[in-house]
C-alpha cells in the first residue's frame, strides 16, 4: 500500500492498494501481496513470520498461506539458524503465541527447526490415559508472562517426557524426564545458535522446574538454602514456571500448588532477610584456605571450598573463626562437619 502524494494544494491524496491490503487490516487477515508460492520461494523464512504476525497482531493467517506452508515447509532448512532464531523469539513474546505454536506444528514447519515440539504430541494410551503433552506445553507457554528466557523454558520444559515415558500399573510416567529435556534444551539451542547465557538460563529452569514439587514432603532450612542457591537469578522465572505448569481442570490440585509455592516463597523471604540467601558462601574463600593451610592451587581446595559451603547450607551463617577451626579438624584429618 502507498499514498499518491499529491501535485498540487487542490490535489487530494489517493490510497494505492493494489492487493486489497485495507480490506485485509480491516478483516485482520494475514495475506500475501502475490502468490504465498512466490513469497515463500523468494524467501522461505517468511514462513516463520506469518506465525510471527499472528502471534504478535492476533491476525489469522489466510488458508492459502497456511496451506503453502504445509506444502513447502522444507524450504526453510535453507535459512539461516541465526535468522529463524530472530523470528522465532519474536514469535514467542506475541500475546497470541499459543495460535502460532499451534500453527508451527499442525503445518510441519515446526519439524524443521524444534522437531521437539511436534514430537510432545506422543501417541495417547486407551488404557493409561494421560494428559496431551503437547497442548499442555502450549498452554504453559501461554499462561507465563512475556519474557523470552522464561518462555522457552516453558517450551522446552516437558521436551524430555517422550524419551522417558513409561507405563506401568499406577499409570504413565516420566522418571527424570527433566534431567533428559534439559539435556535436549542445551542441544536445541545451540543448533539455533543462541547466546550461551541464554541456553544455560533455560537449560537450568528445565533442569530445576520439578523441584519445588517436592517441597510438599517438607523442606528443612537447609533444603530452601540449596533451592535458593541453585536457582539463583532464575529464582522468579523458575517460581512463574512452576505456577503456569498447571493446567488441570481440578482447581482444588491447582490451588494446593499454588499454596505450595506461596509458602516457599514466604519462607525463603523470611530466611533471606536473616541469612542474606543471595549471598550464599563460606566466610573465606579459597585464598584464605591457601594461606591458613599452607597449600597451592589444586583439587584439594575445591574440595575444601565445597565442604565449607556443604557446612553453610546445613548449618546457616557461620564465623570466619569457626571456619578457620574447621581448617584446623581438616588439617588433623577430622570430619569437618
Amino acid at each position: 500500500m502507498a499514498i499518491r502524494v499529491p501535485a498540487g494544494p487542490s490535489d487530494t491524496p489517493e490510497m494505492i492498494d493494489p492487493h486489497g491490503g485495507l480490506e485485509d487490516l480491516a478483516a485482520k487477515v494475514l495475506r500475501t501481496p502475490s502468490g504465498p508460492e512466490i513469497s515463500f520461494g523468494d524467501d522461505p523464512l517468511r514462513m516463520l513470520r506469518l506465525f510471527r504476525f499472528a502471534s504478535t497482531l492476533g491476525f489469522e493467517p489466510d488458508p492459502r498461506a497456511v496451506e503453502a506452508v504445509s506444502r513447502m515447509a522444507g524450504r526453510l532448512s535453507i535459512v539461516s539458524a541465526e535468522r529463524i532464531r530472530a523470528e522465532f523469539d519474536k514469535l514467542m513474546l506475541g500475546e497470541h503465541v499459543e495460535v502460532a505454536l499451534t500453527g508451527l506444528v499442525e503445518t510441519g514447519l515446526a519439524q524443521e527447526f524444534i522437531p521437539e515440539l511436534p514430537a510432545l504430541a506422543v501417541e495417547q494410551d486407551p488404557i493409561h490415559r494421560h494428559k496431551d503433552v503437547l497442548g499442555h506445553t502450549i498452554a504453559v507457554v501461554g499462561k507465563t508472562g512475556p519474557r523470552l528466557r522464561l518462555r522457552l523454558a516453558a517450551l522446552f520444559h516437558d521436551v524430555g517426557k517422550p524419551a522417558t515415558r513409561e507405563f506401568g500399573d499406577g499409570g504413565v510416567s516420566f522418571h527424570h524426564h527433566e534431567v533428559v529435556g534439559a539435556r535436549m534444551t542445551r542441544h536445541r539451542m545451540r543448533v539455533l545458535r543462541y547466546p550461551k547465557d541464554m541456553v544455560d538460563d533455560t537449560s537450568q529452569l528445565v533442569f530445576l522446574h520439578m523441584r519445588p514439587h517436592t517441597y510438599r514432603m517438607g523442606w528443612t532450612d537447609s533444603a530452601v538454602r540449596r533451592y535458593v542457591r541453585d536457582a539463583g537469578p532464575l529464582l522468579e522465572d523458575l517460581n512463574e514456571l512452576v505456577r503456569c505448569d498447571v493446567t488441570t481442570r481440578n482447581k482444588r490440585r491447582a490451588q494446593a500448588i499454588d499454596n505450595r509455592i506461596d509458602e516457599l516463597e514466604v519462607r525463603i523471604g523470611e530466611l533471606a532477610a536473616k541469612e542474606e540467601l543471595s549471598k550464599i558462601r563460606p566466610p573465606i574463600d579459597g585464598n584464605d584456605v591457601m594461606e591458613y593451610l599452607g597449600i597451592e592451587p589444586s583439587r584439594q581446595v575445591g574440595e575444601i571450598m565445597a565442604m565449607l559451603l556443604e557446612h553453610r547450607l546445613e548449618h546457616g551463617p557461620y564465623s570466619r573463626e569457626e571456619a578457620l577451626s574447621m581448617l584446623d579438624a581438616y588439617r588433623e584429618g577430622d570430619n569437618l562437619d
